[in-house]
């Protein structure tokens, strides 16, 4: 690992402090990102600064004029984007400064999350820290030599100025800077092939869990610390751990954390689904913005966690986050918006940060009436749900037991009475200022999103859930999948400009593949896998057994990033070798279980001491060590009996079925007919075939 550099770390030293302002547009200038589709780039098109969206043409154009690059990266959901455009980038002093001695990029993140991977690496070996907006200067090539987040107008116009008189009179010591970093930038990403290992154990995998709960926080859930971001795929992993090997202590704390993530305010109580993360300890106040991907995820987790205890709150938790996602990010053509901003306008025509969502007392006094003590115990409207300016959001921290008791009603009043509360501040909230729309639809995230619309419609059983997963699924496939079976990342009104990244794949290859498990239509198992197979020639390093993050189609960055960390999306690397794994139980022939196994060895070091970073990854250790079923039903029911026995939890299997002979080898001589019979078996040995879910549910125990 690299030592942190901090040449140059005076600069870094003038980024402090902020005060949040409104957001005015103003059409006195265009810029070149007038020609995007990003809703957040498309913000910045009438700002004074000459902004370029990324391509080869402007690393050229700078390489020509001599001029470093000034890159801005931030997305439409960003808060404190928001405030520095106000400060900085609509003022003109500034925009003739950058104009005059920089080439200036404006990045949206989630359409370019290859860039915005190695321009975050390298801020953090400068400063330590990271996060959006993502100012950096680099040279004309790319290679960044100063980096800062947030930064007040004073003190950019300071570093910037700094920073020109360092390029005009000390280039080489720049360049040598830049060097050195842009080879530690390239240091930190590489990934040995690590072939001679041993395979993970079981009994590392527990030492492994047992060190990571020690930082489990047990009284609120997720972990001692704020902010508090969801982590869906820790708690899916130990979901999955718990249920598997028998361990109440941990399942404890998944349900601990699931419920108080649903009676926190940042879950929705109002209108459905959940913010980002919340700044504090309670899961009280969030970062208002709502993302898909967030969305997505849990949705998931929920219906899994309905599956394993029927706990009607997460069965309303997947309904609501549904319903949320369904009115405000779907579009009409089956794709899924991004995301909602976390600002709208307060009741001053001023961009707040959660004024759409948050509540005063007197207010909801009078929208309630006399059903008001009930709402303002249930939800805390008291020193607990308080938050600042007298803004109240909504919390719960009792159940519907106590809540009933307290005020002598049955829970079936309560509820009732509480439903009409919140039916009166979701038609209140209408005349409220929305929250502003990103509507871009990305590729990945609409995996995500559809394998929580799959998940949601297995556990559930709601057929609304499937159509509209087939809706989505259906879309990908007319826009968002070529003729060759690459991908495209991003789309908007009937356009698509960016090749997919690796998480593209990977998201949509599980999702397909889920997608088949409910449907049996082998279709979407036939895209899933020309997508896996695609990648394997496109993104896979022959060197380390890891895939690429871009293609080798794309052009060339400062590096071929490889992900490996969980963070609060799955890393495109575990969520492939997860779907390696599965292809293996299908296409044995293949090479899928040798790559998914050297991919795990290369990470696995890392799990004894940062397994909330691999939890995505630890799936494949419970995969390897413990019995991993392809279950097939084959027969005139086929499908009904499919659905009884999926709606159980079954994550170690993979189910396929068809009303006779299907095309994949564990489907062939199965039918017997006048009969629905179910194989179950381990790389293709199959035990005798029964009829009913409980007795496949026998045989999986046994």
């Amino acid at each position: 690992m690299l030592k942190r550099i901090t040449i140059l770390s005076v600069l870094l030293s003038l980024t402090q402090g902020c005060t949040q302002k409104s957001n005015k547009v103003t059409h006195k200038h265009t810029n070149a990102l007038i020609h995007e589709t990003s809703p957040y780039l498309l913000q910045h098109a009438h700002n004074p600064v000459n902004w370029e969206a990324w391509s080869p043409e402007t690393l050229e154009k700078a390489k020509k004029e001599d001029k470093p690059l000034l890159i801005s990266i931030g997305y439409a959901a960003c808060h404190w984007c928001h405030v520095m455009e106000k400060e900085c980038f609509e003022d003109e002093e500034v925009a003739q400064m950058m104009n005059e001695n920089f080439i200036n990029i404006k990045i949206d993140r989630e359409e370019r999350p290859d860039v915005d991977q190695i321009y975050m690496d390298a801020i953090q070996m400068m400063s330590g820290n990271g996060g959006w907006p993502l100012n950096i200067v680099a040279l004309p090539d790319g290679r960044p030599f100063w980096g800062a987040t947030y930064v007040p107008k004073d003190n950019w116009v300071k570093s910037l100025k700094q920073l020109t008189d360092l390029y005009k009179n000390d280039k080489s010591k720049i360049v040598q800077y830049a060097s050195d970093l842009a080879n530690g930038i390239n240091a930190i990403n590489l990934v040995e092939n690590k072939e001679d290992s041993d395979a993970y154990t079981m009994t590392q995998l527990d030492t492994s869990v047992e060190k990571w709960s020690t930082y489990f926080d047990s009284y609120l859930g997720g972990y001692k610390r704020a902010p508090k971001f969801m982590m869906p795929n820790n708690w899916d992993f130990l979901l999955h751990y718990a249920t598997a090997n028998s361990k109440p202590e941990i399942m404890e704390h998944v349900n601990a954390t699931l419920t108080r993530m649903a009676y926190g305010g940042i879950y929705d109580h109002v209108g459905g689904g959940f913010s980002r993360y919340a700044v504090d300890t309670k899961w009280h106040v969030p970062h208002f913005e709502k993302m898909l991907y967030d969305n997505g995820q849990l949705a998931s987790l929920y219906a899994k966690a309905y599956a394993v205890t029927k706990n009607e709150l997460y069965k309303t938790v997947v309904e609501q986050t549904i319903g949320f996602v369904e009115k405000e990010l779907l579009d009409e053509n089956g794709g899924f918006y991004s995301s909602l901003d976390a600002d709208s306008l307060d009741e001053h025509g001023e961009l707040e940060e959660g004024a759409y969502y948050v509540w005063v007392k007197d207010e909801l006094s009078q929208l309630l009436g006399a059903d008001f003590d009930i709402f303002k115990d249930y939800y805390n409207i008291n020193s607990y749900g308080l938050w600042e300016k007298g803004n109240y959001v909504l919390i719960r921290d009792k159940t519907d037991e106590e809540i009933a008791k307290k005020h002598d009603l049955s829970v079936a009043v309560l509820k009732e009475k509480l439903n009409n509360s919140l039916k009166i501040l979701k038609e209140k909230r209408t005349e409220r200022s929305k929250p502003r729309l990103d509507d871009k639809i990305l590729t990945s995230w609409n995996g995500l999103m559809l394998k929580g619309l799959v998940d949601a419609y297995r556990y559930l059983g709601n057929p609304d859930y499937l159509e509209l997963a087939l809706k989505n699924a259906q879309f990908l496939e007319k826009e968002m999948i070529k003729n060759d079976n690459s991908l495209f990342r991003n789309h908007k009104e009937g356009s698509s400009s960016i090749n997919g990244f690796l998480e593209d794949y990977a998201t949509v290859i599980e999702a397909y593949l889920a997608l088949y498990e409910v449907t049996f239509d082998e279709k979407w198992l036939n895209h899933s896998k020309n997508l896996l197979d695609y990648a394997k020639v496109h993104f896979l390093d022959k060197k380390s057994g890891m895939f690429f993050f871009t293609s080798d189609q794309d052009e060339s960055l400062i590096r071929r990033s490889i992900e490996t960390n969980d963070n609060v999306i799955s890393a495109s690397n575990s969520i492939m070798a997860k779907n390696l794994l599965k292809f293996h139980k299908l296409y044995t022939e293949e090479d899928y279980g040798i790559l998914a196994k050297q991919m795990v060895k290369n990470v696995q070091a890392d799990f004894d001491e940062s397994a909330q970073g691999y939890a995505n990854w630890m799936h494949l250790v419970l995969y390897e060590n413990q019995n991993f079923h392809e279950i097939a039903v084959v027969g005139e029911n086929y499908k009904t009996l499919a659905k009884e026995l999926s709606s159980h939890y079954l994550p170690n299997s993979i189910l396929v079925g068809s009303e006779k002979e299907g095309g994949i080898d564990l489907l062939k001589n199965r039918y017997n007919e006048g009969e629905t019979l179910v194989y179950v078996c381990i790389e293709g040995a199959c035990k005798l075939p029964v009829t009913s879910t409980e007795e496949v549910l026998n045989q999986l125990k046994n």
